[in-house]
């Protein structure tokens, strides 16, 4: 597959990473000139320009991507850059920096494919810890591993049942949970499944098509 990344900062870096490790086609896109240099040296495709111009996106072949990650720290330059890839028919990821409200959530995640908010993910996962919680799967995150979301039909089988207890096929993990039409964040030991739920989850390619069968109840 192949994708556009907006932002060769710490989060485009390691995502760039981790798609260039299982065979992906990844081009940069940043304007600041040393940031597209190291792109350059991790021998990555890399468009220098700013995001939010769409001639420079373009310039990056967005037209032909499968999906486009708006990953600087520029909210507005992320926007921008989702609109311009929706409008050729992109699939879109929106990061949110560490100024996450949830208002802004509501105002742009009609708008694009999913929002990311790395910041409040990491603080999450701190209050987790904090209060007991034993979901530590982001840790175990490798370069073997995908990460994808699952919504939870009404009749799933793990309805009613605690977060932390659901086992899931192929030994994949959950590492976030939210309530139908909500953010997503890491769950308390003590949340429970509930129908329209949605789901995060890392698993082997391999594993998950027997992880939507076991969440879906095929």
């Amino acid at each position: 597959m192949k994708f556009v990344i907006v932002g060769y900062g710490r989060v485009g870096m390691r995502t760039a990473k981790i798609l260039t490790s299982e065979g992906h086609d990844v081009i940069i896109v940043d304007n600041d000139p040393e940031k597209a240099a190291a792109a350059r040296e991790a021998d990555l495709e890399t468009v220098e320009g700013d995001g939010e111009d769409e001639r420079v996106l373009e310039a990056a072949d967005v037209a032909a991507a499968d999906a486009l990650a708006a990953l600087s720290g520029d909210l507005n330059v992320n926007f921008t850059a989702c609109m311009i890839a929706n409008g050729h028919d992109c699939r879109t990821v929106l990061r949110i920096d560490e100024d996450y409200r949830q208002e802004i959530y509501e105002k742009y995640a009609a708008d694009v494919d999913e929002v990311i908010y790395p910041e409040r993910m990491g603080a999450a996962g701190a209050k987790t810890a904090l209060l007991g919680g034993n979901l530590n799967v982001l840790a175990d995150l490798t370069e073997q591993l995908t990460a994808t979301t699952f919504d939870i039909p009404d009749d799933s089988p793990v309805i009613g049942r605690r977060v932390v207890e659901v086992d899931l096929p192929g030994n994949a993990r959950l590492y976030a949970h939210g309530r139908r039409k909500e953010p997503m964040t890491i769950p308390m030991p003590r949340t429970e499944v509930k129908p329209g739920d949605r789901v995060a989850l890392i698993a082997e390619q391999s594993a998950l098509n027997d992880v939507e069968s076991m969440l879906k109840g095929w």
